[in-house]
């Protein structure tokens, strides 16, 4: 397979004349979420925001963005690497340039508008995109924005806090009211998308729910787990993401055009987990941050007043916080850790009909094979985030007819 410069390659831009970015083909990006996209959103909501403390973004900006990560997020590095710019926060008040798209992420927002109230769910989230569609026609017209936004790529990550919530109400939930409650968020799920379609989205990109169970806040909160992952909120999240891979194959093959591709997060979390030395890691039981027995509460200190505890260095560890995985989260083995640049993956590969582009060394037999070039070594100059890393690293070809 041929070694694409993932940089210049994933949004398909023409700079070769002086046009408007929207005529010559240009596709944003639009981001749904929760606390793995959230950019920032909630510190302009009434919300006590743990990110909006040191030493949240300690990585990378050097200070608090709202960012729940020592640096950036998956968001981030996807635009980096599409020539386009960190999209801000949707809520940030100032001009927004709608053409590169926008991210509407909330922390600890859920499928559900009951999951935690005062944030940003994803029917709200969905609210704030038409308001958005509204404001590009006023800019493009009609017609061009209905065109921007099928060539345009949609990012979601949703349903982690559902599920956590649930179970935190319900930990001796029976296999039939669990089956119920993932039928739920699914069916909310699937209206907010039918009505994202309707709207012009076409190109859906779905990073699934990770090993819940896994994280240092749940290890921490059901010490019965005797320091292995809590079984019962996995199993909630693997049931999600079979019902997910279901509903989107049906619309595929309901909607004219509609095309997916989902990123086995829990996966690729549940493989550093077990095998941290694999990639690199040093610790994947204890977060960087926190207090408590796996540091898995309270990074930064309520307020920015309270104690917690803090690594030397995030990169050696998988967890971040109690919840969030570490920037500098990936690597291939210890030695790429003493590179002043870490280096891109091996692989690359985000095919959402042309708007994303596979990068894998030359000689490479697919996707995760060969070593990376040193040319590409010196192109790609940022430093890549565990989540961007693990989302990019599966998501396939999206499937689907013409848009």
């Amino acid at each position: 397979m041929s070694l694409f410069n993932p940089i210049s390659c994933l949004l398909n831009y023409d700079h070769s004349n002086s046009k408007p970015a929207y005529e010559s083909q240009q596709k944003a990006l639009f981001v749904f979420g929760a606390s793995l996209f959230d950019p920032g959103n909630d510190q302009y909501l009434n919300l006590s925001v743990a990110a909006m403390n040191w030493p949240y973004g300690e990585t990378f900006f050097r200070h608090p963005t709202g960012r729940f990560s020592d640096g950036r997020l998956v968001p981030d590095f996807i635009a980096n690497f599409a020539k386009l710019p960190m999209l801000p926060p949707y809520l940030q008040s100032g001009p927004h340039v709608l053409t590169d798209g926008a991210n509407f992420a909330s922390a600890g927002s859920g499928v559900l508008v009951e999951t935690r109230p005062g944030t940003l769910s994803f029917p709200k989230q969905l609210s704030y995109f038409k308001k958005a569609t509204k404001l590009l026609e006023q800019q493009l017209g009609h017609v061009e924005t209905k065109s921007l936004l099928k060539r345009s790529v949609y990012l979601i990550n949703m349903g982690t806090n559902d599920y956590s919530t649930f179970y935190n109400t319900n930990p001796n939930a029976t296999e039939s009211h669990r089956q119920e409650f993932v039928a739920t968020v699914i069916g909310n799920m699937t209206s907010v998308l039918q009505e994202l379609y309707n709207l012009g989205g076409r190109k859906i990109a779905f990073q699934n729910v990770g090993p819940l169970g896994c994280r240092p806040a749940d290890k921490q909160g059901y010490p019965q787990a005797d320091g292995g992952c809590v079984e019962g909120l996995s199993a909630l999240a693997r049931l999600h993401n079979k019902a997910l891979a279901n509903i989107l194959k049906n619309l595929e093959s309901q909607k004219p055009g509609f095309k997916y591709s989902i990123f086995e997060y829990y996966d690729a979390i549940d493989d550093r987990v077990n095998n941290p030395s694999k990639y690199g890691f040093y610790n994947s039981t204890d977060a960087c941050c926190g207090t408590g027995a796996y540091r898995g509460s309270n990074c930064g200190g309520k307020n920015g007043t309270e104690t917690y505890e803090l690594c030397s260095n995030p990169g050696d560890y998988v967890w971040f916080d109690g919840v969030h995985t570490t920037e500098r989260g990936k690597y291939e083995n210890k030695a790429a850790r003493k590179e002043e640049q870490p280096s891109p993956p091996q692989w690359l590969k985000i095919n959402v009909d042309g708007a994303f582009c596979a990068a894998t060394d030359i000689g490479g037999t697919g996707v995760g094979e060969g070593p990376v070039g040193e040319l590409e070594r010196q192109r790609t100059q940022v430093a890549l985030e565990s989540d961007a890393l693990q989302f990019v690293q599966a998501t396939g070809s999206l499937r689907g007819g013409s848009s």
